[in-house]
């Protein structure tokens, strides 16, 4: 089976949280889901969770943009990654789904960087399992998500006669990033 091949990083790329969170967001716009109606703009969930949001007569409180250097970020600890306009804007998560998950998995892989044999590199490049943990902290989702994500990886593993856990397989001298992101890829339709 032939891995499609995937543009190398230039070493020197600098991918800040907010390229990241707006690349997220673009994406996540593209694939919002359809209402019944064409007329209606908003999803069912979203309609009932503003039918029980009940305002408040407070003023919005306004928080000053977080401006950190462009390379900053990717060296950040992860925890810092919490306090991105994205947790901000939405709170404890913002819910996608597994599949949304996954191919956000890819994006910040593709983004940052892939990295074995740890979470992070120095330089912020992620393993699956760092890449995951930068959309959590992001909000994107919550730990079921991930979760969830992760055992459809581990399945697609197993399915190919692997059995160990999907985060030594991506730490094994020899994996690329090619195969990462097959892998990925076909988790998304498992």
């Amino acid at each position: 089976m032939a891995a499609t091949a995937t543009p190398a990083l230039r070493p020197d790329t600098a991918v800040d949280a907010t390229a990241l969170i707006a690349d997220i967001e673009r994406y996540l716009a593209a694939h919002v889901p359809r209402t019944a109606h064409p007329l209606v703009t908003k999803t069912t969930a979203q309609l009932v969770a503003e039918a029980l949001h009940t305002p408040t007569n407070e003023p919005p409180v306004a928080t000053p943009e977080l401006t950190v250097p462009h390379r900053l970020w990717r060296i950040l600890p992860d925890w810092a990654l919490a306090i991105t306009p994205a947790r901000r804007l939405h709170g404890a998560g913002r819910p996608i789904t597994v599949t949304q998950h996954l191919e956000l998995t890819m994006l910040v892989i593709q983004q940052y960087g892939w990295h074995r044999g740890a979470l992070r590199s120095r330089t912020g490049r992620r393993c699956i399992l760092g890449a995951q943990a930068v959309l959590y902290r992001l909000g994107y989702g919550d730990e079921h998500t991930a979760r969830d994500a992760g055992a459809r990886i581990q399945a697609v593993l197993t399915a190919r006669g692997i059995t160990e856990p999907y985060h030594r397989w991506n730490d094994r001298r020899g994996r690329t990033l090619d195969e990462v992101l097959h892998l990925l890829r076909a988790a998304t339709t498992h």
